[in-house]
């Protein structure tokens, strides 16, 4: 394993995101937390002393990443933000007075938590930490009892909430809640037109994959929808056309490494569109299979012919 090799797969493992984000989007989200959690502060502090207002101000600092680094996120969206917090709150406070254990008390409030946000279909990770906070914030936050849920859980996540519809509003792409861009949408009738037009796979067949899969994804039915027209119009460019593809010509797909491959077309049929070919080099050399013609279109990049003892590209 070279360098480069052994550096992509340690960047994999560990999870850095290497997605390109501009700086003006970066800025917009720190000032927007730096509104949420100031005026979240004065309120805090104003109701409890300052060292159970800092437990508690820690969970909506969590909520304050995700509303303004991530607003169209699902995690982030009103109904996870209220009840995540809200519902995790209650049962904070309910294993706080039932369980007399602290750790064993802890445990139980994030756990619980955990499961009642699944459940109700509000998951919102800071949740855990209001739950959390109820049990181990001290005296002060136990004598709230029941009032910690609404002062301050529900006032503060009122708060940032409020500065996260007023903060990302100005801004097209980020208005939230997510749900803003549907209604919008639903004003202008060519853009619905366009989103239910869209030929082949649709946001239902890709939600239906991601709960095949049984895992939780962080994005929105829109988000999906606009990530896979983003990357339909990004697969069409760059790629021949499917007339051009023609019977006894050699193509590659433009890849690098173990991925590049040259196919020649062996055989057509005009009655099913499809092609038949050959894998001259590459990955899969020797190997032979049958695809439509729109299909090996958008696998093709470029049309090839053997130069000696290498493919070179032909030039339009």
């Amino acid at each position: 394993m070279n360098n480069e090799k052994a550096l992509n797969w340690f960047v994999q493992l560990i999870g850095i995101d290497l997605e390109k984000v501009s700086h003006h989007e970066r800025i917009i989200s720190a000032v927007g937390g730096f509104l949420g959690i100031a005026g979240i502060l004065l309120v805090s502090t104003s109701v409890l002393p300052p060292a159970s207002a800092g437990l508690i101000v820690a969970s909506m600092g969590a909520s304050a990443v995700l509303l303004f680094a991530v607003p169209h996120g699902k995690l982030s969206q009103p109904w996870a933000l209220i009840g995540g917090h809200l519902i995790s709150a209650c049962i904070g406070v309910t294993i706080g007075k039932l369980v007399p254990e602290t750790t064993l008390a802890a445990a139980l409030a994030v756990g619980l938590a955990i499961g009642a946000m699944h459940y109700t279909r509000c998951i919102h990770p800071p949740g855990g930490a209001s739950a959390l906070a109820a049990v181990v914030s001290g005296s002060k936050v136990h004598a709230l009892g029941y009032m910690y849920v609404l002062t301050p859980v529900a006032l503060n996540v009122a708060i940032i909430l409020l500065v996260a519809i007023l903060v990302n509003l100005p801004f097209a792409w980020r208005r939230y809640p997510a749900g803003l861009k549907t209604l919008m949408a639903r004003l202008r009738p060519e853009a619905t037109r366009e989103l239910h037009e869209q030929p082949g796979i649709q946001v239902n067949d890709i939600r239906y994959a991601i709960q095949q899969m049984d895992i939780v994804v962080d994005v929105t039915d829109d988000d999906l929808n606009e990530i896979f027209r983003l990357a339909q119009q990004h697969a069409s460019e760059g790629h021949l056309a499917a007339d051009t593809i023609q019977l006894g010509k050699s193509y590659s797909n433009g890849d690098y490494g173990n991925d590049w491959s040259v196919r020649m077309v062996v055989d057509e049929s005009s009655e099913t569109n499809q092609v038949i070919y050959r894998v001259l080099a590459g990955k899969n050399r020797r190997s032979t299979g049958v695809c439509t013609r729109e299909e090996f279109a958008r696998w093709a990049k470029y049309e090839v012919f053997r130069n000696e003892n290498s493919w070179q590209r032909v030039e339009a």
